[in-house]
């Protein structure tokens, strides 16, 4: 049961109507939308719920679903019926393209996947479109509308003599026209005409004698006349003759045709009972796209379970304006079946209300809902509300007299499968009367069991409901420094009206807001400071916790930056130390050679003791030199300008590394860059130009501290002079011999194997095509096979 008679207009789903009947894209559909009706069965809501639900899934995936020739042939379907009548071609046109959409419907949502679209597959289970019409109507008439020239063999040899005796028509009076345009008879821009079904010319009354023929008709001012010349009389009759005879052909294919789909009429009139179905169905899927609605967990019993519940008119209208609507959550069990809602006027309470009366009544009606996906609802057998002024002059009854018939009608019907809708709870009368009779009929309607929503100022109410089971208090939330209302239910704790706050920040004399104060009383206005602070402390709290929310975001986002620094940090210490260990490698072959130099000096001037003095100076002298060429180079900017690409003589670094290099050469992705006097293949995606800025040198290290770090004795003693590079790809394998070759060649060792397998030979090739590029390797030679054969380079350094 539904009540009042105008419940719809009252919670305004008489608007929604309105909207689906225009989302509708037939009057097959509008027909739906207008029986829409309020169902309390279970299975029957589910269904129609689980059908929008996967329309709307469709319209989400973008499917090929038809969307067009929604038409209603209803009409002439009932005109089929009756026997000796026929349809125009236009019917035929309809009836053809909409079967089409019907077919390709079904076809569509029956060839999905199984378990998908199971309710949508069932509506259309017992649909039948036989293939035979619409071949049959696809002869006769085209997808344009017209009628095939093909449709029999005498319609097309109509058609083509048509076409023939016109186009001789159009020749002769052609000739004839511009005759008379040479004579002067017609005027310049005369063109041929119809006139009562024959084709004229156009004549200046004063020459009509000039042009033998019949006059037809003549213009208004009796200017012009217009004549049928008697040179085609013959002409235009054939063509009235031919014209006749294709328009009875065209008449008894229209009778076959029509007889033929009149077999057809019952199975017809269940597919367009389909189509207009889908049409229903589709206008409910698209309006829930617009209010982003969704399908709840159903229950046969009265429940309401809802997450960020939204009033779908506001929502609509608000978005519109660019403006939030704000959602509540509502929960009506059957412990907490009464919801009794107070707080300030323009707070949102009627808003609230109307909330549920419109979302639940939608979901009755088989339609989703502007709720989360994880929220639940449940049946109710009957709905009632009170709302708004219903004085009644016919009746002679006031406000409250129309509250109170509402009242007896709620505590006499009502029971536990009721949902009751009441705003402003007991006004219109007396406060302490209407109070006390509010109090006794909400007693009455929770020993009913009955579930509800009642928006109320009244204390008395407030305090019932806090010490009553099956009542629960809850509230509108209200900024109380700013008089500001947020629109928000809170559910559990009573709200205050703010009377006093509001009359004083509007600017009421002080005197009259102290005398109401006064009036009141201290304990009410100590129950509404109790609120006051209380919302308060809610505020606080909320603002704390999404302060330590944005604190935590903030540290999660440190943590990550570290981790990725760190990261950072590693790969960089690789790339350093393998720059180190270049120079160090550069500096000590250098040292080295110097040092024998000098060593061999020293011995040729049979240790003099000047000579001996010198060369120690000259030693120190280039220590000094290597320390201050080892400092800290200067900072390069980086070229990342349209330089064009990289070629050999190019000053480049490794991307984020400041050592410098020169390109020797390029080959391929590889280029041979010269970092120091050190060699070395990179990949020239790793490289870019690099441009020297002055950056102050530190003080160089003194000389004794810098050649501690060298002990040539050590190195040669940790050195190995071979190296097994079997399995590398080759790259990375002529990367470490190079390195290798470098090395051993800077201590000074006087011969080097390198393993490298057989296989294929790859390998094999590289090292050598490279070792016999290097100026210090004297020869090369396979080893002895019984220690591997080819498989293995010695190479007899310098």
């Amino acid at each position: 049961m539904i009540y009042p008679d105008n419940f719809e207009i009252k919670i305004g789903f008489a608007q929604v109507r309105e909207m689906l009947s225009e989302l509708c894209l037939s009057p097959l559909g509008r027909q739906f939308v207008s029986r829409m009706t309020f169902l309390n069965r279970h299975d029957l809501v589910q269904r129609l719920l689980e059908q929008t639900n996967e329309f709307k899934q469709l319209l989400e995936s973008d499917a090929e679903i038809p969307l067009q020739h929604y038409f209603d042939v209803t009409a002439y379907l009932d005109r089929a019926a009756i026997p000796g009548t026929f349809l125009e071609v236009q019917a035929f046109f309809e009836i053809k393209m909409s079967l089409r959409t019907i077919r390709d419907s079904l076809r569509y949502i029956s060839s999905a996947e199984e378990g998908k679209y199971e309710a949508l597959k069932a509506l259309g289970a017992n649909v039948i479109v036989e293939r035979s019409l619409i071949a049959a109507l696809d002869k006769v008439v085209d997808d344009a509308g017209a009628v095939r020239d093909d449709a029999s063999p005498e319609l097309q040899r109509y058609k083509r003599d048509l076409i023939s005796q016109q186009g001789q028509l159009r020749k002769t009076i052609s000739s004839i026209i511009r005759h008379a345009k040479n004579e002067g008879w017609t005027p310049g821009d005369a063109e041929p005409t119809i006139r009562g079904g024959r084709l004229v010319i156009p004549v200046i009354a004063e020459h009509k004698r000039r042009i033998k023929g019949l006059i037809h008709d003549e213009s208004n001012t009796g200017q012009t006349v217009y004549i049928e010349p008697e040179s085609i009389f013959e002409l235009n009759n054939d063509i009235k003759d031919l014209e006749n005879s294709y328009h009875r052909e065209l008449i008894r294919i229209l009778v076959g045709l029509t007889n033929t789909l009149r077999n057809f009429i019952p199975e017809l009139r269940k597919a367009y009972q389909y189509l207009g179905l889908l049409d229903f169905i589709r206008a409910k899927a698209a309006f829930a796209r617009r209010i982003e609605a969704a399908m709840p967990k159903l229950h046969k019993y009265p429940h309401i379970a809802w997450k960020e519940a939204i009033h779908p008119l506001l929502y609509l209208s608000h978005k519109q304006l660019g403006k939030p609507t704000v959602p509540m959550n509502l929960e009506l069990t059957r412990e907490q079946r009464i919801l009794l809602i107070s707080g300030p006027n323009a707070g949102g309470k009627s808003v609230s209300l109307k909330t549920v009366g419109l979302v639940q009544y939608m979901l009755q009606t088989g339609m989703l809902i502007p709720v989360a996906d994880n929220s639940e609802a449940g049946i109710f057998h009957d709905i009632f509300i009170d709302i708004g002024d219903e004085q009644s002059i016919e009746n002679d009854l006031s406000t409250y007299s129309s509250h109170l018939t509402n009242m007896k009608k709620f505590v006499t019907v009502a029971d536990n499968k009721s949902l009751v809708l009441i705003d402003e709870f007991g006004t219109g009368t007396e406060p302490v009367l209407g109070g006390a009779i509010a109090e006794a009929v909400l007693q009455n309607l929770n020993d009913s069991k009955v579930f509800g929503v009642i928006t109320t100022h009244y204390t008395n109410l407030k305090n019932f409901a806090e010490r009553t089971p099956g009542i629960v208090n809850g509230a509108m939330r209200y900024d109380h420094k700013n008089l500001q209302p947020l629109y928000q239910l809170e559910i559990g704790k009573p709200g205050s009206s703010f009377a006093i706050e509001i009359a004083r920040k509007i600017g009421l004399p002080k005197h009259i807001v102290d005398k109401a104060s006064s009036l009141v009383g201290k304990d009410k206005i100590r129950y509404d400071r109790l609120l006051e602070e209380l919302e308060t402390e809610k505020q606080e709290l909320e603002k704390k916790l999404k302060e330590a929310t944005a604190l935590e975001l903030k540290l999660k986002r440190n943590v990550k930056e570290y981790q990725e620094l760190k990261n950072f940090l590693e790969e960089s210490k690789q790339d350093v130390m393998r720059e180190a260990k270049g120079k160090a490698k550069l500096l000590l072959k250098d040292a080295n050679q110097k040092i024998e130099a000098t060593i061999q000096q020293i011995k040729q001037s049979q240790a003099e003791k000047e000579q001996t003095k010198m060369a120690r100076r000259e030693l120190e002298e280039f220590a000094t030199e290597k320390v201050r060429k080892e400092e800290p180079r200067p900072a390069h900017k980086r070229v990342t300008s349209n330089g064009g690409p990289l070629k050999a003589g190019d000053t480049v670094s490794l991307i984020g590394q400041d050592s410098v290099g020169q390109i020797v050469g390029i080959k391929g992705k590889t280029a041979e860059v010269l970092f120091g006097g050190l060699k070395t293949i990179v990949k020239v995606d790793n490289l870019e130009r690099a441009e020297a800025q002055t950056k102050k040198q530190k003080k160089a290290e003194t000389v004794e501290g810098y050649t501690r770090g060298m002990n040539i004795t050590q190195r040669m003693a940790d050195f190995g002079s071979t190296i097994d590079i079997r399995g590398e790809y080759a790259e990375d394998a002529l990367n470490k011999v190079m390195n290798f070759t470098d090395e051993a060649i800077m201590l000074g060792i006087p011969e080097i194997k390198i393993i490298h397998g057989r296989g294929n030979g790859v390998l094999r090739q590289v090292v050598r095509d490279y070792l016999y590029s290097v100026p210090e390797v004297v020869s090369l030679a396979s080893e002895a096979e019984e220690r591997g054969g080819d498989g293995a380079t010695l190479a007899v350094l310098k």
